[in-house]
């Protein structure tokens, strides 16, 4: 992400890169370890020689300029390790991401302050020594093929986890990388099952649903041509017709309850206002959302006030039910008072731990305020981003 370069440093966006270090090729090994000496002569012998000279003028000012000159050439060494780290041990090492201020002095301060200067630093200043052995190393296992063969990947791959240590993104980093991708994974999760919902409401009302339809049809003419001179046959095709009709209403109601059709239509206010209206009790409906939510938080808060109507019905002795639902945009907030005798709490397998479990699928939180003697108020917190 692109920081403000003003007062507080920002930071350059980075590539994301796999962090797992693959086991690298015998040859490709042997040629970084034998054509990187002399490059890490070079970064360390410029690199130290301006970090000495540097602090040892900084009283007469002379050394800033030294110092700022090996931080960005600290920078850009290890730019280029990175790159060639990729291309030849295969290390899957990010870009950096980088501080930077306004002004040439506050961009190097926050280049200082940012712990990637000192650690793309350690790497250069480790590097050398490491090079001296791996260009040895290499070139004996240039000329000794069995060797070559066993010992260079190895070497490779020791070297590719150190610069993912040193180069890579710092911990916090990587587990922020890593939280981002996890949230986007469930988010497409989240959007796919519930497009897979609708779905199946479509596919129910139309094909399933039709189906039965029509059989409850052809056996009521069955039943009507039939007559009453076969007692046995009539009392068979009133069975079946009106098992058939059950089994209608039943897969209308499941049609339903997966996605109803006019909560996709019409959107909360709507579907609200049709399940206070089944309700046996008296219930009001108060909804104040000056957007649509996206259709999982809308599903989510129908599911939940559904429900928690049913149990009000069934089990608080409510006379009046007060169902209360508005948004900002980035949160949608459900709200169901009823005055019944409360005592309602959230037990591990009932049925508003259900609910709760429910909501946590986006991020939801459920709570339950459910005194003796009541009122109950089941109020759930639903946010439009996940």
């Amino acid at each position: 992400m692109n920081g403000d370069p003003g007062n507080a440093p920002g930071r350059s966006g980075a590539r994301a890169v796999n962090e797992d270090q693959p086991w690298p090729g015998t040859w490709r090994t042997i040629g970084y370890q034998v054509l990187t000496l002399p490059l890490r002569l070079v970064q360390f012998v410029v690199l130290v020689t301006l970090l000495l000279a540097g602090v040892a003028t900084t009283i007469v000012w002379v050394g800033i300029p030294l110092l700022m000159a090996a931080t960005y050439l600290t920078q850009w060494f290890a730019d280029v390790e990175r790159r060639w780290l990729r291309r030849m041990l295969r290390t899957p090492v990010p870009d950096a991401i980088r501080a930077h201020g306004e002004g040439r002095l506050r961009d190097w301060f926050a280049r200082l302050a940012d712990s990637t200067t000192w650690r793309d630093l350690a790497y250069l200043l480790l590097a050398f020594p490491i090079a001296v052995i791996e260009f040895a190393l290499g070139i004996a296992s240039a000329i000794v093929v069995p060797l070559a063969l066993t010992l260079a990947p190895g070497v490779g791959w020791l070297h590719g986890k150190l610069a993912l240590a040193l180069l890579g993104p710092p911990r916090a980093q990587r587990l922020e990388a890593r939280a981002s991708r996890l949230q986007a994974s469930r988010a497409r999760g989240v959007d796919a099952a519930e497009a897979e919902r609708r779905r199946i409401e479509r596919d129910l009302h139309d094909g399933a649903q039709q189906r039965l339809v029509a059989v409850a049809m052809t056996v009521g003419r069955a039943k009507t041509k039939a007559g009453s001179d076969n007692t046995e046959l009539a009392q068979l095709l009133d069975e079946a017709h009106t098992d058939a009709k059950l089994a209608v209403a039943e897969l209308r109601d499941l049609a339903r309850g997966i996605y109803p059709a006019v909560l996709a239509d019409r959107g909360l206010d709507a579907a609200l206002s049709a399940l206070a209206a089944k309700s046996p009790i008296a219930v009001s409906v108060s909804v104040d959302v000056p957007q649509r939510p996206p259709a999982a938080v809308e599903s989510t808060t129908y599911f939940i006030v559904g429900e928690t109507l049913t149990n009000a019905a069934k089990h608080s002795g409510a006379t009046e039910v007060e169902v209360a639902v508005r948004g900002d945009g980035t949160t949608v907030i459900a709200e169901v008072t009823d005055n019944g005798h409360g005592g309602a709490e959230m037990r591990p397998g009932g049925g508003l731990a259900g609910l709760a479990d429910r909501a946590a699928t986006i991020d939801g939180v459920v709570s339950v305020s459910s005194p003796h003697g009541g009122p109950t108020v089941i109020r759930a917190e639903l946010p439009c981003t996940w």
